[in-house]
């Protein structure tokens, strides 16, 4: 994919990608490839898959409704910025907060915001688990995204804290997004969400299956959530009584 067919599906779709927005695609697709050989943000770095499998993908949940376009997203273990960054391209009116453990990848995506002149963003350096206790983004963001980043059982906990009352847990997930909530589901309800919708995206030119499973915050998270950092990871809520 390129950007006149990444301006085209997205177009088919009922959005607009002006010239300024990709103008910023290239030039984000730019710095990806320079700071790439600094460090290791991604295993994609030729153009078209870049296009694909990182732009096109990540700007798939506005296909859906998913996204208030001038509301509040929360990307939760962001890497190189997906899908947030895309989503605030297309959207130059949603304000994002990206939180990373990582500074090395807060550095990349700091300099990502200044090139692209993008305004309306907050990076922060911490743990998920930290972050969803803080006074100010507890129970604050319309909608929190995370991709790629754990398993649901793991996921819920450092999402839906942050996520507030009626607001959206969106996990983009791949071919086996079903299994995992399967098992991930007492989490999910023990922490205030309910499944509202799974879609389905079948990427472009053969690249791949994704699953947007959207978790409707219904209740408040109880207090005790998220527990201290590394323990959702090491014993995940609800798994020790699904059997196999």
């Amino acid at each position: 994919m390129n950007e006149a067919q990444l301006k085209r599906k997205v177009e088919e779709k009922g959005f607009e990608l002006t010239s300024t927005a990709l103008s910023q695609f290239e030039t984000y697709y730019e710095l990806l490839v320079e700071w790439n050989g600094k460090m290791n943000l991604s295993a994609i770095t030729e153009k078209e898959e870049v296009y694909n499998k990182h732009f096109f993908d990540s700007v798939s949940p506005a296909f859906f409704n998913f996204i208030p376009q001038s509301g509040t997203l929360c990307d939760v273990g962001s890497g190189a910025g997906f899908p947030s960054l895309p989503l605030k391209i297309l959207f130059p009116n949603l304000h994002v907060t990206i939180v990373d453990s990582l500074q090395k990848r807060i550095t990349f995506l700091e300099e990502v915001v200044q090139q692209l002149g993008l305004k309306g963003v907050s990076l922060y350096h911490d743990r998920a688990e930290q972050f969803g206790r803080q006074k100010g983004h507890r129970e604050a963001y319309d909608v929190v995204t995370a991709r790629a980043v754990a398993r649901m059982s793991v996921l819920s906990e450092l999402c839906l804290p942050l996520v507030k009352k009626e607001g959206l847990f969106l996990a983009l997930k791949g071919p086996k997004a079903d299994e995992e909530f399967v098992i991930g589901k007492k989490a999910v309800h023990l922490l205030g969400g309910q499944l509202e919708r799974t879609e389905q995206i079948i990427l472009p030119e053969e690249g791949g299956e994704r699953n947007l499973l959207a978790i409707r915050k219904v209740r408040n998270t109880p207090k005790a959530y998220p527990r201290k950092a590394g323990t959702p990871n090491k014993k995940p809520l609800g798994e020790e009584s699904v059997t196999s």
